[in-house]
């Protein structure tokens, strides 16, 4: 792979120097809440139930039960994942443990496929020793005029247990905890609510479409929270950076139930870098103590007074960092011009036109959806197919599910008449659109699709992305569709990846020997999908890191020659629909020009199936995806020019990792 010389030694010296050098005491002292910041999404999993699962042992050599109070949504899924794991390997043991849930919808079957319950049972319960005689969740099909009955017996419920030892929470958009929605009140107690629009917005994919959501649920109330003896609370991605510092650093306020936290003894806040994003010891970390200046920090905070002050980098002054509280930044670069001229110059050299791209390359783009690939690196593409690249665009899933049924029947129409007005004359034609139609009329929201309206969105989705990529100037063969097996549950909510997961990445990777491979580093993706496509990857990567390692030191002389065809890739992750990278974080900038930014925006439009109105858009964005891009792309070149580079019509950002 030919760079431009000294990109290497610039990407390695980006890594090592991304972050604050240690974090300000101070600035965590704003932290209301206990807060505990880890790197890895994984990790917050393995904390969170090492803490439960030596709650459950402590009790239980005291002869007691462990009370827990459980919550649901993606956030969890990991910790009882973990929990699983250590019941199966470790032998914890879920006997004597008593469980209650925090919420369920209202009205909800107990067996629907959008039960709290059912997935209560899906993904902890069937998997572990508990009794069913002590697990509680709501009954959201408790008739109407026996709710306020039911709400007083759960509560009874829980105080004939002992009360519960650790409650588990997420946090909403909104800041709910429970669905404890804005206006709840510290006194409330377990009872039947109204959800908030933003609540139920969030829940509309779930539910295939917001109108499919329930208006109402069934949820503990702040009080029985707050009576639990220790609370643990999960966050990761950057969408929840906001909430978060609103929670854990902003004033108690009945709009936002998880401040309510902050007057609980034994609270910890478990989240992720991304979600900690703006909290004040990771955002502005000089405002409140001394810190060691490093060339990334220095970075944030230039860009950080340019902005404030609205003055482009090169015209701040000496009274600009003292009145921000930075007049130690100028005395470690000893002059206000020069700590401007080394931060000007820095961010100058994250730019990167086609020149200063690989050329010659063989690449791989992983690609978790079949439109992730257009809509978060289109520009780039186009420049690395200019620059002869040898580019294959991995999808990693189908994305069948984010077809909607009409886009169905609307193909299998086709099929019709086609068979009908060139006397095809096949049977099947007719047989396959008779199950179609007969399914389509009788399918209720959320039911699983049958095999061949699985397959007819697969289908489109496959054929809309080879478009995709013909439009940018590659050709079908350049399209690989790896179909991973975690997605195909045919629900929204997927399997953790596997082993078949990862040796059908391992595979594709042994095969093509890539020396640089872009990945999906977005973690605001609604359900997850990106965050496990790049797990998937990475576990193969080191996998094969791992076996050529094993293999240098193997006797069999064709055991060493094949060691040495693997080289692990270079990564570059970039971020989709939903966010983009900060040029202070960014280790590329990629400038486009008007024309292809329009090229990039005309193979988004490729994706029929996912314009004008996307069946999971996400981040409560009402614009397409393709106007998303358009902004953020625009942006991001005009936040360089505010800051007095160079101006560019549009820019594209990523981050070796």
């Amino acid at each position: 792979m030919r760079l431009d010389a000294g990109t290497a030694q610039e990407a390695r010296d980006h890594r090592m120097t991304r972050g604050p050098s240690r974090i300000s005491q101070a600035a965590a002292s704003l932290e209301r809440i206990r807060t505990v910041v880890v790197e890895e999404h994984d990790d917050i999993a393995r904390l969170v139930a090492s803490r439960i699962a030596t709650l459950i042992r402590e009790k239980e050599a005291g002869g007691e039960q462990a009370v827990l109070g459980l919550a649901t949504g993606s956030t969890p899924i990991g910790v009882y994942r973990e929990l699983i794991r250590m019941h199966r390997d470790e032998g914890l043991s879920f006997a004597d443990v008593v469980t209650f849930n925090l919420d369920e919808y209202y009205p909800m079957r107990p067996d629907s496929i959008h039960s709290y319950h059912r997935f209560m049972w899906e993904n902890l319960f069937a998997h572990v020793d508990i009794k069913r005689e002590n697990v509680h969740i709501p009954r959201g099909d408790t008739p109407l005029e026996d709710v306020e009955l039911e709400c007083l017996r759960y509560e009874e419920a829980i105080r004939q247990a002992g009360g519960i030892d650790l409650q588990l929470l997420g946090i909403g958009k909104t800041g709910h905890i429970g669905f404890n929605e804005p206006g709840s009140g510290v006194e409330s107690r377990t009872r039947l609510v109204h959800l908030d629009n933003v609540t139920r917005q969030d829940a509309a994919a779930d539910f295939f479409g917001e109108e499919y959501v329930p208006r109402e649920a069934l949820t503990m109330g702040v009080a029985t929270i707050l009576d639990a003896r220790e609370i643990i609370i999960l966050a990761t991605g950057e969408h929840k950076a906001g909430i978060v510092r609103r929670a854990v650093e902003g004033e108690v306020d009945v709009e936002v139930a998880a401040t309510f936290l902050q007057q609980h003894p034994n609270t910890t806040f478990y989240i992720d870098r991304a979600a900690a994003a703006d909290l004040t010891r990771f955002a502005t970390p000089w405002l409140h103590d001394e810190v060691q200046w490093t060339p990334q920090l220095a970075v944030r905070a230039v860009v950080w007074l340019s902005q404030q002050t609205g003055k482009a980098i090169l015209k701040l002054t000496q009274r600009d960092y003292a009145e921000h509280k930075l007049s130690s930044l100028v005395a470690r670069f000893g002059s206000p011009g020069t700590a401007n001229g080394e931060v000007f110059n820095m961010l100058g050299a994250k730019i990167r036109g086609k020149s200063k791209l690989p050329r010659d390359a063989r690449i791989i783009v992983f690609s978790p959806h079949p439109d992730d690939d257009v809509i978060s690196m289109g520009g780039i593409l186009r420049k690395l197919v200019e620059n002869k690249n040898e580019i294959v665009v991995a999808y990693m899933t189908s994305g069948n599910i984010a077809v909607f049924d009409h886009d169905v029947r609307r193909y299998v129409d086709f099929l019709v008449r086609l068979d009908h007005d060139r006397e095809i004359g096949t049977s099947e034609v007719s047989a396959l659109a008779k199950r179609v139609y007969d399914f389509l009329a009788s399918k209720r929201p959320g039911d699983v699709d049958i095999p061949e309206v699985q397959d007819i969105k697969r289908i489109i989705r496959e054929t809309e992305a080879v478009s995709g990529i013909e439009t940018l100037g590659m050709n079908a063969a350049a399209a690989r569709f790896l179909n991973l097996p975690f997605y195909q549950t045919g629900k929204v909510r997927k399997d953790p990846i596997g082993p078949a997961d990862v040796a059908i990445v391992r595979e594709l990777l042994e095969e093509l020997r890539p020396e640089l491979i872009f990945v999906a580093g977005d973690l605001s993706d609604p359900h997850g999908t990106h965050r496990m496509c790049k797990e998937a990857i990475y576990r193969a990567v080191e996998e094969l890191k791992t076996a050529n390692g094993e293999l240098r030191t193997a006797k069999e002389p064709q055991l060493a020659a094949r060691s040495s065809q693997f080289v692990a890739p270079e990564i570059w992750l970039y971020r989709g629909a939903w966010q983009e990278w900060p040029v202070t974080d960014a280790t590329w900038l990629v400038p486009l020009s008007q024309e292809e930014l329009k090229l990039k925006i005309q193979a988004i439009f490729k994706h029929q199936s996912q314009k004008d109105s996307a069946p999971f858009p996400g981040a409560h964005d009402e614009r397409e995806f393709w106007q998303r891009v358009e902004a953020r792309n625009k942006e991001t070149a005009a936040t360089l020019d505010r800051l007095g580079l160079a101006e560019y019509f549009a820019m594209e950002a990523y981050v070796i990792d």
